[in-house]
């Protein structure tokens, strides 16, 4: 029986990365810091699809939680198979608003972790010939928004460029970049969502179904709904400098409240 590690794993995508890859008969390591939650997790996914759930409580804004979840990756008793660096979040503000110790904290989470976290499981990967990694981005990577989008579009580049370092080694990697989707993100950031139209929120498990038959065809970007892709059309199109004021109106009518 194959094992997949998921970071970031008692709500949103994450959560639905576990369910999803537990009913397919995958054992799970689940990763998150609220120990309560990844236990009632843990046996939930244990009794209802008989699988193995492993907890392991990690805070990836810090050394010692990277560390211990880099310690699990490299661990050739237990090896996995799938690595999922869904673990992230987002500050309520514009630049200046936000305390530099909380930009700097989402880069570690956004970036330092999933480099590391990639390379551990990619290195024990690649001497088994074997294994996916999917890191989690945004639509905002494709767009100028501040230190949550430029993180998200270094995890695109970041992992598009590692995928074609490792092509043919058995390793898979792809970016995941999903729009609004109906999670605990923007509550603890302290968004508003009223005003965001209903048609742009995506469902949770849809999306995690979707990203995994892209990471099967060998995709190493997903965007894993039509509406989002069209979207992203437009903008591959549109010049720069009118993307940016667009994105900026965009970032105050749906961004934080």
């Amino acid at each position: 029986m194959t094992t997949a590690l998921i970071t970031g794993a008692t709500a949103g995508i994450g959560a639905a990365f576990a369910r999803r890859l537990a009913a397919d008969g995958h054992d799970v390591v689940l990763v998150a810091r609220d120990v309560k939650r990844l236990r009632e997790q843990a046996t939930e996914l244990h009794d209802r699809h008989g699988v193995e759930a492993e907890v392991l409580a990690a805070d990836l804004s810090e050394e010692k939680g990277i560390a211990a979840v880099e310690a699990r990756l490299s661990d050739p008793k237990q090896p996995v198979d799938m690595l999922v660096n869904n673990a992230g979040f987002g500050n309520k503000g514009r630049f200046l608003e936000v305390s530099m110790a909380d930009e700097l904290k989402m880069l570690t989470v956004h970036c330092e972790a999933v480099l590391r976290l990639t390379s551990a499981a990619a290195t024990s990967m690649k001497g088994r010939r074997r294994g996916a990694v999917v890191n989690v981005a945004s639509v905002a990577a494709f767009l100028p928004r501040g230190t949550y989008g430029a993180s998200k579009a270094w995890v695109v580049q970041f992992t598009q460029g590692a995928a074609r370092d490792l092509a043919g080694s058995g390793v898979r990697l792809m970016a995941l970049c999903p729009g609004f989707v109906r999670t605990e993100f923007h509550e603890r950031a302290g968004m508003g969502t009223d005003n965001i139209p209903g048609w742009m929120w995506l469902d949770a498990d849809k999306l995690v179904a979707a990203a995994l038959t892209d990471l099967e065809r060998g995709r190493t970007l997903s965007i894993p709904d039509p509406r989002y892709k069209a979207l992203m059309g437009v903008v591959k199109l549109a010049p720069r400098g009118l993307l940016g004021g667009v994105s900026s109106k965009a970032g105050r009518k749906y961004g934080p409240q």
